[in-house]
């Protein structure tokens, strides 16, 4: 008996016969089955499948060779049990796969089934509207309307579709439309491979927008730029991006019906194989989207923790980060669209949590109890160490602010640490403590002070990643004092240092002495320079690459950690 694919679970043994039973459509030397012959469908097998489809209360697809047999069996519909590439027939640029696919809903073909017409090269999409029991005097299902879409050589609306009767539809010659439709094609000189998701090893990402009443048109810009460094940090490829203003996101959706309908064109003819939200979505919201679309969706917070997963090197990063992988999805274990597997090696779908999303919860909440229990153990561990650095009376200084505000890079500078560093966001996650040693102006002798460098903090960081860090954040809790430096270069410098201090403020015990300091003023104009030391006088203005007032910063490194001492 062949394999029905597709949303199975919980059918019945009589109903998965019923399914199974398609495929004996059109058997090689079985004369007594009815076969489909040079036509799109028979009035007979309409009824049969309309039947079945009401019966199961689902979507069925099937998906036909040009021979008319069967070759797929799908409950759910075309978007939700398309062909994998490997199941295809090998075809030329120029030429359909030789499948069609005919299924049976409750309403026309949506954008996402379009899509998936269109990626997988399908000879035609035939959808049969299910008008229920109620049109029916016996009960019995009926064809309420029937459309037949297909390809056409137009790479920014690459499908059209035409509503037919039942009637016209079972008049069609199928085997003249198709080679007119290749033809169309070939004198085109369509290729239809660009059609398709673009083989890569990274993901093509569409970046989407909502500027909601509540925030500034600055705000909303600078956070398309973060979301698109997030994305380039993730090893992604930012494709397009799609703006919409709303009063306040639509509960269902996140943006209307419309703007759906242009993010599904324009994933589709920039190739992109994944979409990424502004903000955070629910799992509705995400199933939602994925089942209109047909494209997997991902929310600004899996970016992140994508991020992580990849920057995670010790095994205490890499512990945090399932935790935090674990805890976010733990309420999404529901709602992800069957056909938008979040297994893989692309945004969203990796890393040290990477196990399968179909577990059952209780598993996944025995492990994130067994995480937490050994993230007690880290915090039990850094304490012992903290406790050591303490006996040995050298102050301790914690290194925080923005991601990618320069914190390695300035901890490198000053104690020759060889911590990695790099021009992307959270490119560092595990704390590194350094000696430091400076002698004093007065008496020339040498004092060491401890440095610790700390994961970067982002606005609106995710309570996830809040949790499961908590052993790391620790290191600026239990510091003598606290170094908050800032990218002078971005333009968001100030919302950046505001960021911080919110996040800072969150945590359960603060340094006293805290001292600001601005990197990167080598690139930065006179105004700009300016107007930061007007706003602090107080602070340092340094360039880390540059070795631009290292020499001043050690000395006010020093004064703080003798405050810091005297305070504790």
């Amino acid at each position: 008996m062949g394999t029905i694919y597709g949303n199975s679970q919980g059918l019945k043994s009589s109903q998965l016969k019923q399914l199974q039973k398609l495929y004996e459509q059109w058997q090689p030397g079985n004369s007594s089955t009815e076969t489909l012959g040079d036509r799109f469908i028979t009035h007979e097998f309409a009824q049969q499948l309309a039947a079945v489809s009401h019966d199961i209360h689902q979507p069925v697809c099937l998906y036909i060779n040009r021979r008319g047999q069967v070759v797929r069996v799908g409950v759910g519909t075309p978007a939700q049990t398309q062909l994998s590439p490997s199941d295809l027939p090998r075809q030329s640029a120029e030429r359909l796969s030789g499948v069609r696919c005919l299924a049976v809903q409750s309403h026309p073909p949506d954008t996402a089934s379009l899509v998936a017409m269109v990626r997988q090269r399908l000879d035609a999409l035939v959808v049969l509207v299910d008008g229920g029991s109620g049109h029916s005097r016996n009960g019995a299902a009926k064809i309420q309307a029937a459309y037949l879409a297909h390809v056409v050589p137009d790479i920014d609306h690459p499908w059209t579709v035409s509503p037919l009767s039942l009637d016209e539809l079972a008049a069609e010659d199928f085997d003249d439309l198709v080679h007119d439709w290749e033809t169309e094609l070939r004198e085109a000189r369509f290729d239809l491979s660009q059609l398709q998701p673009a083989a890569s090893d990274h993901d093509r990402v569409l970046l989407v927008g909502l500027k909601t009443e509540k925030m500034t048109d600055q705000q909303f810009q600078e956070g398309l730029m973060e979301l698109e460094r997030l994305v380039d940090s993730a090893g992604g490829e930012v494709v397009g991006t799609i703006q919409q203003k709303r009063s306040q996101p639509h509960p269902q959706t996140v943006v209307g019906q419309g703007k759906i309908e242009e993010i599904a064109l324009q994933a589709q003819s920039l190739r992109a194989n994944v979409i990424a939200f502004d903000r955070d979505i629910s799992a509705s919201q995400a199933r939602n989207l994925e089942e209109a679309i047909g494209v997997r969706v991902v929310d600004r917070t899996e970016v992140i923790l994508d991020i992580f997963a990849q920057r995670a090197q010790s095994q205490a990063g890499k512990l945090q980060v399932e935790l935090a992988q674990l805890e976010y999805q733990l309420p999404r274990l529901r709602g992800r669209g069957q056909a938008m597997s979040r297994l893989g090696a692309g945004i969203g779908t990796r890393g040290p949590g990477e196990t399968k999303l179909e577990t059952e919860r209780r598993t996944i909440q025995r492990r994130i109890a067994q995480l937490q229990q050994e993230v007690n153990q880290l915090q039990a561990h850094r304490s012992r160490l903290r406790q050591q650095r303490e006996q040995q009376a050298i102050p301790v200084i914690a290194l925080a602010g923005y991601t990618n505000a320069g914190k390695s890079t300035l901890l490198n500078v000053l104690t020759q640490a060889e911590v990695y560093t790099a021009d992307q966001l959270f490119a560092t996650l595990d704390p590194t403590t350094r000696r430091l040693s400076i002698p004093d102006p007065e008496t020339g002798v040498r004092q060491d002070i401890l440095l610790t460098d700390t994961v970067g903090f982002i606005h609106h960081l995710p309570p996830a990643l809040m949790d499961a860090f908590r052993a790391t954040l620790e290191e600026v809790t239990e510091a003598n004092a606290l170094l908050h430096l800032v990218d002078l270069s971005h333009p968001a410098w100030a919302e950046h240092i505001r960021s911080v201090e919110g996040i800072l403020a969150e945590l359960p015990a603060m340094p006293g002495t805290a001292l600001l300091a601005f990197n990167k003023i080598d690139c930065v104009d006179s105004q700009t320079l300016t107007q930061a030391q007007q706003e602090y006088p107080n602070a340092l203005f340094i360039s880390a690459t540059k070795r631009l007032g290292l020499d001043t910063l050690k000395q006010r490194l020093l004064q703080l950690s003798g405050v810091a001492a005297v305070q504790r």
